[in-house]
């Protein structure tokens, strides 16, 4: 369940990210949407390590 969460938002944030690129004008989109992606693939992976841990 976590990991479709993770996925989706992943593909929310890119599909900003690249209409923030198309649109010259909404370069900000471009910025929000990749810090956005960053931080959401920082956060799955942390909590993919915690579960690990033995």
């Amino acid at each position: 369940m976590w990991w479709k969460v993770i996925g989706g938002l992943l593909a929310v944030w890119l599909v900003l990210s690249v209409a923030g690129w198309v649109i010259k004008g909404l370069f900000w989109l471009a910025v929000i949407g990749g810090v956005l992606f960053v931080a959401t693939a920082a956060v799955g992976w942390a909590k993919d390590r915690k579960q690990i841990k033995p």
